[in-house]
């Protein structure tokens, strides 16, 4: 759709793109940290504590302009994961 031409034209790193594509492909559907990490760097190894994905949607956040209090685009979703919400 257009609006997800336009969000994922704003964001230019491409571990953010990865992660705003696999959002917007599962739209309404939320996605756990450890699955986007595995669906980005496939075998690599991932640890609760690992930090990386929660950054990675910080960075997405700050390129959309969205918040973690009042968020347009990527809704967090305590103790589960992300997901965009479906129109």
């Amino acid at each position: 759709s257009l609006g997800m031409n336009i969000l994922v034209k704003k964001v230019s790193t491409n571990i953010d793109n990865i992660i705003l594509r696999i959002l917007l492909e599962n739209k309404g559907r939320v996605i756990s940290a450890e699955e986007l990490f595995h669906r980005i760097w496939q075998d690599e190894y991932y640890s609760k504590s690992n930090n990386t994905i929660p950054v990675h949607v910080r960075h997405l956040r700050e390129k959309l302009n969205d918040t973690l209090n009042k968020p347009k685009y990527i809704k967090t979703v305590w103790g589960v994961g992300y997901k965009i919400e479906g129109s």
